[in-house]
């Protein structure tokens, strides 16, 4: 039996900027992640500016931008019989952050984890599946888990961190259980060949809508990342339909893409995302926290939701440290963490949920087939708006920056 002085349980977005955060300040820190990789196709390709931003505060922006990436500068909505709609233009904020890098996730954690092996107190521990919590005398005082000969052990911890999602099973093992918001829809994530000759700025976004259901098109370097949104609960239905029903579907709602469906060889192809808006009551017991979707899951309206979860992370690495190094974290270390997030992730949700009902819910119940008319006309005729909502996806409202202990010198190339 080890112990550490942080035990991560989750090895996504937030778990590893906060294992190379805690790990910068002196903590000795482990990061369990269940899967032997990060390979998971269409988890959350969107890195935000505030993410960006932070990364050059630490010292690896160079490093990040030789990622394979795209750059999202604008949101388009298709009019009938008219010029398209311009709804953000991320363009318009101050750069060097005016984009959302579009790149795939394990890309970007393999990063993370790159750069948190730099520092000595960082153990990675990849596919070990916590199973449970270590406690004694009404504190958590670690995890359970699986190591990949299927052994138990147990790794005893001053802080037990849930990242693992919104599935979580350290919530559940803690008797943790938030309360869920009504979500009108599902998606389904595929890909679709973007040929050459097509134009079309690279990662820009384009959706259609049709009676009860919407589909999204991120144009990427050599393919078209698509989500198909359809009523919730709709799966099993679907896939009932078999491929060729589903591949109608895609041709109904894009005809310009109808010679291409082809490429969705088989069911599984599609990527199920059964969207969920979620969040803890309490983001917190004695000796453990959730941050990210274990405490707040979001949908995925905006793409904010990892950029939420690294902000997360960031507060948390900035309150908890000092505790940590001391060797000892109270519940009300614990209560800083929540404070700082929960506004805004309060916020975030809640225009999420005001857009969930003003458009995707009239849309996935068929009453209505379009965009709403009221908002393109803001959008066109007020320019301001063209900003205000990138600048929202973009840092949120209350973005965080860097602990000071954690930042380095760019380096030179």
């Amino acid at each position: 039996m080890e112990k550490t002085g942080c035990a991560v349980v989750g090895g996504g977005p937030a778990g590893m900027m906060l294992g190379l955060l805690l790990a910068r300040a002196g903590v000795r820190v482990t990061v369990l992640e269940k899967h032997a990789d990060f390979l998971r196709d269409f988890r959350g390709d969107t890195v935000h500016p505030s993410t960006i931003r932070l990364i050059d505060e630490l010292g690896l922006g160079q490093e990040f931008r030789r990622l394979p990436q795209s750059r999202l500068k604008n949101v388009v909505f298709p009019v009938a019989g008219g010029p398209p709609v311009t709804m953000g233009d991320f363009d318009a904020l101050p750069p060097p952050y005016n984009y959302i890098a579009m790149m795939p996730q394990w890309d970007f954690l393999n990063f993370l984890a790159s750069a948190a092996a730099q520092e000595p107190g960082f153990t990675l521990l990849m596919s070990h599946t916590a199973t449970g919590l270590v406690r004694n005398g009404g504190r958590v005082r670690g995890v359970r888990f699986r190591t990949p000969d299927g052994t138990q052990d147990e790794l005893l911890a001053d802080l037990v961190v849930a990242t693992d999602g919104r599935h979580s099973a350290l919530r559940t093992a803690a008797g943790m259980a938030p309360k869920e918001f009504p979500v009108p829809f599902d998606t389904w994530w595929f890909r679709l060949p973007r040929y050459p000759s097509e134009t079309g700025e690279v990662a820009g976004l384009v959706p259609a809508f049709g009676p009860g259901e919407a589909l999204l098109a991120l144009f990427r370097t050599d393919y078209y990342q698509m989500g198909y949104l359809a009523a919730k609960g709709t799966d099993a239905r679907i896939r009932a339909e078999g491929v060729e029903g589903f591949r109608r579907r895609v041709a109904a709602l894009r005809p310009d893409l109808a010679d291409r469906v082809d490429a969705i060889e088989s069911l599984d192809d599609l990527h199920w995302l059964d969207v969920r808006l979620n969040r803890l009551h309490s983001w917190h017991i004695n000796g453990m926290l959730c941050i990210g979707d274990a405490a707040h899951a979001m949908s995925p309206a905006g793409g904010v939701g990892i950029n939420l979860a690294i902000q997360d992370a960031a507060a948390a690495a900035e309150y908890l440290a000092p505790a940590l190094l001391r060797g000892r974290v109270t519940t009300a270390d614990l209560e800083k963490v929540e404070r700082r997030r929960r506004l805004p992730t309060v916020i975030v949700q809640t225009v999420q949920r005001i857009m969930q009902r003003a458009i995707f819910a009239p849309i996935m119940t068929g009453k209505r087939t379009k965009f709403p008319a009221a908002a393109l006309f803001i959008a066109r005729r007020v320019p301001a708006v063209r900003t205000i909502i990138p600048r929202f996806i973009a840092f949120g409202p209350r973005p965080e920056h860097a602990p000071a202990f954690a930042r380095r010198a760019e380096a030179q190339p």
